[in-house]
């Protein structure tokens, strides 16, 4: 988690990038896109650079523009993870932000979604947010889990997952480097009673969902076409 790859092409903040509005859900500032009148939901989980990230936003609009009620949490409280500030590289950042307090963080979410009518919820993390959604995957808070490039998740994790998980992953990441991802792929495939898949993309690295440049085609080609599973994962067990 605390390699280079974690924190490669941090993208330019912007609190009033997308479409969407923020609220307050759940005891957290969340970016929403999409129609409240929307009987599903899908919850997405940022990496460590947090909620206001143009590209994760630009993906909850995508997302949103499909029929689901997308939120995406500030799980940080205005303190995502910054590069520049040498007096707090990754280690010492985590510890106030660990993925334990995230999980727990997002229960009340999870709640505040479903009580406003919403049947079904999926969630996608991304990295660090990957962790809290394997998390709520275990407790069977959610309908389907989607993880991209995750980070701090393990082989146990994966055995205990109780909702349909699709992971895609990078062939370029020593965070989740190719056979752990084949790891969990083997536990998948052995657990008939979860449906689930691995794929991983060739010739990218650790964080090419979220952290790319919109200019450079080799590199929105790849980011797109794993934005396109994760919907069509959603689409399948979001209903």
């Amino acid at each position: 988690m605390s390699g280079p790859q974690c924190c490669s092409n941090p993208p330019t903040l912007n609190p009033s990038a997308g479409a969407g509005h923020v609220e307050q859900l759940g005891g957290l500032s969340s970016y929403i896109s999409g129609s409240p009148d929307s009987k599903l939901a899908v919850l997405l989980v940022s990496d460590v650079f947090g909620y206001e990230a143009p590209n994760l936003r630009k993906l909850a609009d995508k997302v949103a523009a499909t029929g689901f009620f997308v939120v995406v949490p500030d799980f940080f409280h205005g303190d995502p993870y910054v590069p520049e500030n040498t007096h707090r590289p990754i280690p010492v950042w985590i510890k106030d932000h660990g993925t334990d307090k995230g999980f727990e963080a997002a229960k009340p979410v999870l709640e505040a979604i479903k009580s406003k009518g919403f049947s079904a919820v999926g969630a996608a993390g991304f990295c660090w947010g990957a962790k809290v959604v394997v998390e709520l995957a275990k407790a069977e808070l959610i309908q389907a889990a989607v993880l991209l490039h995750p980070s701090l998740v393990t082989v146990d994790d994966i055995k205990g997952v109780k909702a349909p998980i699709a992971i895609l992953g990078a062939e370029i990441d020593q965070i989740s480097p190719p056979e752990l991802l084949k790891q969990f792929e083997e536990v998948l495939t052995a657990r008939s009673e979860v449906d689930g898949y691995v794929k991983i993309f060739p010739k990218v690295a650790h964080g090419w969902t979220v952290r790319y440049d919109g200019e450079d085609e080799a590199a929105v080609k790849p980011a797109e076409e794993a934005h396109q599973n994760l919907l069509e994962w959603f689409a399948k067990y979001v209903k």
